[in-house]
């Protein structure tokens, strides 16, 4: 019997990253994917091509023959073209009647990408930008052979990026290292451009940075666990991303300390908390303590384990250091094997609170989570601390990073 465990994990991906564009539910895509399932098998059985408009009409008379109803139908009918819309991005090598399953060129550059971006435990994050300009450069050359694309291509796509799309020098820049990890580590080519790409027009970006008292009213306009998120930000100079995916064990509340595993470049780093926070903290661990004993006993997977992990760490889930210390109010169902787990608390959530907060404030300056980070750096500048010291608060590279948003203070 013909299942989806034949097709290749990242068309599997892309067809569930097409469902959360369309804000999917986690419980109804399990439906979406019990149609998808029936669709193949249908299409093997009665030797049809997926990829075949007229296969889809053939499968529907066949739901309405076994009783489906409308609205059945209906989905199964989005299903399908959501499918066959994804699937135009790996073209079938030949008319073999499993076309799904075959992977042109262009595909499986698409599998190795996948396959490399978990090897070298990049970011998902990551991996999305990569393969989304991956995918725009294909689209660029009209879905060339692959083994005829050279660098040359490369030059036509950025200058026309620059010239016709008028992207901005950073968006320009985040192409160019996408199709480098590309050569470099998937095709394994040279990728010498030179002076050869019209850079895009760079514009000097300087921060906004808030006031001591500004940041006051902002938070005193907050909830938890929206304003103990904002205190972490401020008070430690953290990124959100960093924020919300802390776990319990990366706080040591007795030496009033916080170790952020993995951040931006894959770093660690400890930072000092400080002794306002300490009781708060302390509060909320035993808020979500009561929590995680309520989903052990409902009987609960545990929580998302982190990107990249080895799938041993599964096992370490259900443990109690291993929660999210933001944990989400509902439980997220996992499609795949019908569990259900904690995430931690949606950034959309946090940005959503503090765009409200700091409209009732009548701040007037454009805020978002980063300018906390960017006035915890400024305010200590002001405080009189050492650049280095700063530097390595904030996990900088390089000190012109820490610098470019201390030059407002």
């Amino acid at each position: 019997m013909f299942s989806m465990k034949k097709i290749p994990d990242v068309l599997v991906s892309e067809f569930r990253r097409g469902l959360d564009k369309r804000k999917i539910s986690r419980p109804e895509q399990v439906e979406w994917f019990k149609w998808l399932r029936y669709y193949l098998d249908f299409c093997h059985k009665y030797h049809h091509s997926t990829r075949d408009p007229e296969t889809e009409v053939l499968y529907l008379q066949k739901l309405s023959s076994k009783g489906q109803s409308d609205l059945q139908q209906k989905q199964a009918s989005a299903c399908i073209q959501l499918f066959r819309k994804v699937a135009k991005h790996f073209p079938a090598k030949g008319r073999e009647q499993d076309q799904a399953v075959e992977l042109s060129e262009w595909g499986e550059v698409l599998v190795k990408l996948e396959e490399v971006i978990r090897f070298r435990q990049y970011a998902k994050t990551t991996g999305k930008t990569y393969r989304n300009w991956i995918l725009q450069f294909q689209e660029f050359l009209n879905s060339k052979p692959v083994p005829e694309v050279d660098d040359r291509d490369v030059e036509r796509f950025l200058t026309w990026l620059a010239v016709h799309r008028n992207v901005v020098s950073t968006t320009q820049d985040q192409a160019f290292n996408a199709l480098l990890f590309l050569f470099r580590y998937i095709l394994k080519r040279p990728y010498e451009l030179g002076d050869r790409v019209k850079r895009a027009r760079r514009t000097r970006y300087v921060p906004v940075v808030l006031s001591r008292p500004e940041v006051d009213d902002i938070l005193d306009r907050m909830e938890d666990p929206f304003l103990l998120i904002a205190q972490l930000l401020y008070g430690c100079g953290l990124r959100l991303a960093e924020t919300l995916r802390l776990r319990v064990g990366q706080l040591n509340l007795a030496h009033k300390t916080l170790t952020i595993h993995r951040g931006k470049g894959r770093k660690d780093r400890a930072v000092m908390l400080p002794d306002c926070l300490i009781e708060k903290l302390e509060e909320h661990l035993l808020k979500i303590r009561a929590k995680f004993d309520q989903d052990l006993e409902a009987g609960f997977a545990g929580s998302f384990a982190p990107e990249g992990s080895p799938v041993k760490w599964e096992s370490r889930c259900k443990q109690w250091p291993w929660q999210f210390f933001f944990p989400a109010k509902t439980l997220t169902l996992v499609p795949e094997s019908g569990l259900k787990k904690r995430y931690h608390v949606h950034d959309s959530q946090f940005s959503k609170s503090l765009r409200h907060a700091v409209w009732k404030s009548g701040i007037s300056k454009k805020v978002g989570a980063h300018t906390l980070r960017h006035s915890f750096a400024s305010h200590l500048l002001l405080a009189n601390y050492d650049i280095r010291t700063i530097q390595e608060m904030m996990g900088h590279s390089d000190v012109k990073t820490t610098i470019r948003p201390l030059r407002q203070a």
